[in-house]
């Protein structure tokens, strides 16, 4: 424990490894200011309201969050450092509600595949009216049928002389209410992952239909249930060959997978530094409460989880940067990070007591939050299966 009463466990004490420089460290106070004032006024109205405005998006462009690691010739600031990310992923978790950052960076899914394997002609066309903040993309893989298996999908588009015809669902669709674009997997081929391609689906095609969802947590993310009903789609749509959706998909999921285990890490910080405070202030039997032994060893238990998973994130993630995909460490540390975050979330409600049950605390937001954590971007299940064939089991 430092002299300041500040813990190395804490949001902005924690040892961060060589890669953390001077420029990330602007770069994170830049967002936090946006954070503080743009957001952190107003999340609880939002999470009642079950949205946050439109407008956001304008602005979060407008301080170039949007446009981070993007090309400049769409607007966007091209960096090609993930320690960007992470930092705009750990500030996001400051606010304690996951809601804001998936459904305002939902482009960090969308958009990817378009810039890796869509026309010049799409590309100029959709990625500046995202990276302003004027457009908003969303992904749609996930289908009533199942999720995690992705080879299985039933949504068809079948081509029709100079258009393809779109018939099917999706669900659990982050970003789907709002979306002016919607990147979406379906089947033009036969079955597994050899008939699957993307499309890109404006929003407005007749026979696009959504239902928003209500959810446990994320409440100001709109989530929706897509249908496409005989959708006529121009076969310049087309993102990339035809058949080859699959490997667009899955190059996708790892930069989602190291996205998800920082703000689960960083979330589970923020449940140890509320908790922390309330327990130095907070008075039981004559004592702090966190006088009390049983209350520090959870906090050394949380600071435990939290070290271990901080490592393993920064070995991966230095990995990934020096151009190596590493899959079983990536859906290893993605369970690891998710029950990190859910052992971190029990101990802060536990220390924090009644007071982390009521509505407008970050633990009890981030609480309720802890599931979509683990089953989002392949369930604990499915990383372990995934991680146990990689290693040859």
């Amino acid at each position: 424990m430092s002299t300041d009463g500040s813990s190395p466990v804490d949001f902005d004490h924690y040892y961060r490894g060589p890669a953390y420089k001077e420029e990330h460290r602007a770069w994170g106070k830049t967002l936090r200011d946006f954070i503080d004032a743009e957001i952190m006024p107003h999340v609880e109205e939002w999470e009642e309201a079950g949205e946050f405005p439109r407008e956001l998006y304008k602005k979060a462009g407008d301080i170039g969050l949007l446009g981070l690691g993007y090309p400049e010739e769409f607007g966007g600031t091209p960096v090609d450092d993930s320690m960007y990310s992470m930092v705009t992923s750990e500030e996001m978790a400051r606010i304690g509600a996951g809601g804001v950052g998936s459904s305002l960076l939902v482009h960090g899914i969308g958009l990817p595949p378009i810039l890796a394997r869509g026309t010049d002609e799409m590309k100029r066309q959709v990625a500046p009216a995202v990276l302003s903040g004027n457009k908003v993309i969303c992904l749609a893989i996930t289908e009533p049928s199942g999720g995690s298996d992705v080879a299985r999908i039933k949504t068809r588009a079948d081509l029709m002389g100079d258009h393809y015809i779109v018939n099917g669902s999706k669900m659990f669709i982050t970003g789907g209410m709002r979306a002016d674009y919607i990147t979406t997997a379906v089947r033009t081929g036969g079955d597994g992952s050899r008939g699957i391609s993307l499309l890109l689906i404006e929003s407005d095609r007749e026979g696009v239909s959504r239902t928003s969802l209500k959810k446990q947590g994320w409440l100001c993310s709109d989530t929706a249930a897509i249908s496409f009903d005989d959708v006529k789609v121009p076969k310049e749509n087309l993102i990339g060959e035809e058949g080859h959706g699959f490997a667009g998909i899955m190059h996708n999921f790892n930069s989602e997978r190291i996205g998800m285990v920082t703000n689960c890490v960083a979330h589970a910080r923020v449940c140890f530094e509320d908790a922390l405070s309330w327990a130095r202030l907070r008075e039981t039997f004559g004592r702090r409460l966190a006088d009390h032994q049983v209350i520090r060893h959870k906090f050394a238990e949380m600071a435990r989880h939290i070290a271990a998973t901080q490592a393993y994130l920064d070995q991966c993630a230095e990995r990934v940067r020096e151009g190596e995909s590493p899959v079983a460490d990536l859906s290893l540390l993605k369970v690891q990070a998710t029950r990190t975050l859910e052992f971190c979330a029990r101990e802060a409600s536990q220390i924090i007591g009644g007071a982390s049950y009521m509505r407008g605390e970050r633990v009890e937001r981030i609480y309720r939050e802890v599931r979509v954590n683990a089953i989002g971007g392949g369930s604990e299940e499915i990383m372990l299966d995934l991680a146990s064939r990689q290693l040859g089991i």
